[in-house]
């Protein structure tokens, strides 16, 4: 048996490791977590310093039991999660689990899984940092607190089986605002007057724009009349040399911001490829608020960067982190060789290595220098001046590697219409030929709605979580139902352009499409809805100060600056008299809305919140006949639908004509528009309106569906026609009734009995049955454990000596 024990998160760190440590070291992994707080509402006593009781979960027990034994046999047991709170975290948690000693167990943190790095961090052992701990401590109880108290408030006087969380709900609610803003909004018009203009040479065209706008389509057609008649000169020309500096090397929160904008990965999946590409040795670890780089890596840079592109394009850089909480002790995320451009992974690891290799490499190299041309232009026949402008790269510098992109919102207010790579030569005095001019009809934007990636860069300048936070919560309110991620189809505009033509001022109109939204974040209507409420009787939750001032407070516990169980105190009193007073005295919240009365019956039709999503209601409970409902479309939410919008719902459901002497009906469902034959769903395909539907493209569709359908069976047994093998989306299965099977590797379709089947299906995963309903827990406040459960355990941390 190995005389060493080194413990570490993740198998794949540790298959790793193994490799660089010789015989005398076992490589074991934890698999993140071997604890939790239980689930019941009495894992946190709040009137005795918030101990917690922890147990550790089913799955975990063999792993538990496992690296016990192999502790009791190994001379020293080295605990290498990562180096963050969470790592330390779970570091304390195998210490106290696992029944260690201080005498034989060593801490140890690296930032790299490189043989130096793990060398060196043997070579300079800590004891478990109970400062980070508790800062972990803090943040897991508020954070449980918060969530366990406000979730059963949500259930009675919201709706059933909602939750609450301290960061969840405040994304949520900037997601909320960001959309009323844009409801709110209403577009102005303005007319943009843009020019070709020329030297007399015929080749030397170049583009200037009038700087100003006109508000109104006369004042834009009086310029461009006056414009026919005039003569046009440079009236003056200056040249100046400009930078462009790298930005610093990649932080979580700017990889996830660069990888969403670049390669269009969630959040969650850049994290999850980081983690892959971290615990293979390629970049450093990937849950960082540093933009520091090491001597090291800044001399590694420095090597590559002359090797593969000259002395010339290196300049040495070390950047600072602006914010107040980021541990400069760390590294940004780099590259862990700069000599590998690339690594032998698969495509999307690749892609996000190659991401992070530019931007840690780019961020050594020289600024990229620029000549920039402005020239101004005279107008005969008025005061206005038109200008042109023009840049001219004189060296590329670090753009040879990586250019940063935009978001939406930075892009939306520029404008390149008027810029030219290159203006021809020009001298001040000189006269131009007008050969194009155009005033085109502009309208005002609304605030852009956030991407993953633009809710990152949000939460982060106002402080609100940390690298390791940004992902799970964007998951989480995604999960929750709160806020949907998905595409929104435009809307026809139509817009003015006035053109001079053989001089004469002519009008044209055109139509363009705006509004459209691609994996952009919407708020949905429950979401709004228990965004009001938590508003309304918990703002100190869902305020953004409130939660960047927490964020503070664990950085101060982590710093062994302030007292964990003080600063839960000075929350959890007033907040749990709140949570008392909201359950005893706050109203039902109420989403309905009135939005008129229905033309054919005389009975109002209301809008609201229903048991299974939102919907318009004609008529009220106490009419003699029932209320007919109908479920909000896609795109349609509470706030904005409109009695016209809500009318025309109630055209569906809607019988489109007979197919095999069978009705054919078009309607909307929890998945979008389907037609319905003969107790069977068909969906609509994207785009198509199922207002508009005729009887001959539902039969069409009908039939390109069962078409499908049948090329899917590979093959039915003839012992069981509910047995048949059909093609899947990962290769040949089995369906069996309910219960799909998978076919064992390497199994030829043809040869496959019914006997195998009967056989493969005894071990196969069953069909899940439907969730049972449990009550909702009725008290809310976390109390003392009456007695000590067989695998929990109670616990408080504390510094050792």
């Amino acid at each position: 048996m190995a005389k060493n024990l080194l413990i570490v998160e993740s198998p794949a760190k540790a298959k790793t490791i193994e490799g660089y440590l010789g015989k005398d070291f076992l490589v074991k992994s934890s698999y993140g977590h071997i604890r939790d707080l239980v689930k019941t509402d009495d894992a946190i006593d709040t009137a005795n310093k918030f101990e917690q009781r922890y147990e550790v979960p089913s799955d975990k027990k063999a792993v538990v039991s496992e690296l016990k034994k192999l502790a009791k046999q190994a001379e020293t047991v080295w605990l290498a999660s990562d180096e963050d709170r969470e790592g330390e975290a779970i570091s304390w948690h195998l210490f106290e689990t696992l029944g260690l000693k201080d005498d034989n167990t060593k801490r140890i943190v690296f930032h790299e899984i490189t043989k130096p790095a793990i060398l060196k961090a043997i070579e300079a052992p800590r004891k478990i940092d109970y400062n980070l701990v508790n800062a972990q401590q803090a943040r897991r109880v508020l954070d449980r607190l918060v969530g366990f108290e406000l979730s059963p408030v949500l259930w009675r006087k919201v709706k059933p089986s909602l939750s609450a969380g301290r960061v969840q709900s405040v994304a949520v609610r900037l997601i909320v605002e960001r959309e009323r803003d844009i409801n709110k909004f209403e577009a102005t018009a303005s007319f943009k007057v843009t020019a070709v203009f020329s030297t007399g040479n015929a080749r030397e065209l170049f583009k200037a724009e009038l700087p100003q706008r006109f508000d109104k389509k006369q004042e834009a057609h009086d310029f461009l009349k006056d414009c026919i008649a005039a003569s046009f000169e440079i009236n003056s020309l200056e040249k100046k040399p400009s930078k462009r500096s790298p930005s610093a090397p990649f932080t979580t929160s700017t990889l996830q911001q660069e990888a969403s904008r670049k390669l269009g990965f969630s959040v969650a999946r850049t994290m999850q490829v980081a983690q892959r590409l971290y615990e293979a040795g390629h970049i450093t670890y990937m849950r960082t608020d540093s933009v520091n780089l090491s001597d090291t890596a800044i001399e590694s840079a420095r090597a590559e960067i002359v090797k593969a592109y000259g002395d010339q394009y290196h300049k040495q850089r070390q950047y600072r982190t602006k914010s107040a909480g980021a541990q400069e002790a760390h590294e940004a995320i780099r590259p862990t060789y700069f000599a590998h451009h690339s690594v032998d992974a698969d495509a999307s690891e690749r892609r996000l290595y190659e991401l992070i290799w530019k931007r840690a490499i780019a961020s050594q190299m020289s600024e990229a220098a620029f000549e920039k041309t402005v020239a101004k232009i005279h107008i005969s026949t008025r005061a206005e001046e038109f200008v042109a402008n023009g840049e001219i790269m004189q060296f590329d510098g670090f753009l040879k590697v990586y250019m940063e992109s935009m978001d939406e919102d930075q892009e939306s207010g520029l404008d390149n219409d008027s810029d030219n790579a290159l203006l021809p030569p020009l001298a001040k005095g000189q006269a131009l030929q007008l050969n194009d001019l155009s005033a085109t009809e502009r309208f005002s934007r609304p605030p852009a709605r956030f991407t993953e990636a633009s809710l990152v860069k949000k939460l982060e300048e106002l402080g609100i979580g940390r690298p390791s936070t940004y992902a799970p919560t964007i998951s989480t309110i995604q999960n929750r139902g709160y806020v949907v991620k998905e595409e929104r189809e435009g809307r026809e505009r139509q817009f003015d352009v006035l053109t001079v033509v053989n001089k004469e001022v002519q009008q044209e109109t055109k139509t363009e499409i705006t509004g459209a939204e691609r994996n952009k974040m919407f708020p949905t209507d429950i979401g709004m809805l228990v965004n009001d409420f938590l508003i309304q009787h918990f703002k100190g939750i869902v305020d953004y100060h409130f939660t960047a001032k927490v964020e503070k407070e664990f950085d101060e516990i982590a710093h062994g600056a302030k007292e964990w169980t003080d600063m839960l105190q000075d929350f959890y009193g007033p907040f749990h008299t709140e949570v008392q007073d909201t359950l005893e005295n706050a109203d039902r919240a109420n989403s309905e809305r009135e939005l008129g009365v229905d033309p054919a019956s005389g009975k109002p039709i209301s809008v609201r919140v229903g048991k299974f999503g939102p919907l318009v209601q004609i008529g009220s409970p106490d009419d003699e006949e029932k209320p007919r409902f109908a479920s909000l479309r896609k795109g349609q939410m509470i706030e904005t639908i409109t009695l016209e919008d809500a009318l025309e719902l109630f055209k569906l459901p809607k019988k489109v004509g007979l197919y095999e002497e069978k009705d054919m009906s078009v309607a909307i469902g929890r998945f979008g528009p389907y037609i319905r034959h003969d107790s069977a769903f068909y969906s609509l395909p994207k785009g198509v309106d199922p207002l508009d539907v005729t009887e001959q493209e539902a039969i069409a569709i009908i039939e390109e569906k069962r078409q499908k359908d049948r090329e899917k069976v590979i093959r039915v047994f003839d012992e069981n026609p509910d047995a048949q093998i059909e093609n899947g989306r990962w290769g040949p299965f089995i369906r069996m009734g309910k219960q799909n099977i998978k076919i064992p590797k390497g199994t030829e379709v043809e040869n496959i009995t019914y006997a195998d089947v009967l056989k493969w299906a005894e071990t196969a995963p069953k069909p899940k049955k439907g969730a049972v309903a449990t009550k909702a827990a009725t008290k809310t406040t976390a109390k003392a454990p009456k007695k000590k459960a067989t695998t929990a355990k109670k616990t408080t941390t504390k510094k050792k000596s």
